[in-house]
């Protein structure tokens, strides 16, 4: 049963690569905001499949929420500041 954790865990991080060729040569700031947190989720998925392979998942429950928290928190801080740049370009300053 371990092994197929490992393969899945493998498969994700190649995943993993694929929305990140999409941050790096992303045409807008909002696919590279959307990738970015598909990558975060992704990468959560990952730490909870390492906390199976171990039998730790009482703890890397707590790591993936917690990096979930500061994900989202991100995301929303990214978007506040995107939002208040908006107005600034129409007006030309």
């Amino acid at each position: 049963m371990h092994m197929f954790f490992i393969y899945v865990s493998v498969i994700l991080s190649i995943i993993i690569f694929i929305p990140l060729y999409r941050v790096v040569a992303g045409p807008t700031i909002y696919d590279r905001m959307l990738c970015s947190g598909s990558i975060a989720t992704s990468s959560m998925v990952l730490i909870l499949m390492v906390g199976v392979i171990f039998d730790r998942i009482d703890m890397f429950i707590d790591i993936a929420m917690a990096y979930s928290c500061l994900n989202f928190i991100g995301v929303i801080t990214f978007a506040k500041y995107l939002g208040t740049l908006g107005p600034r370009r129409k007006n030309g300053t």
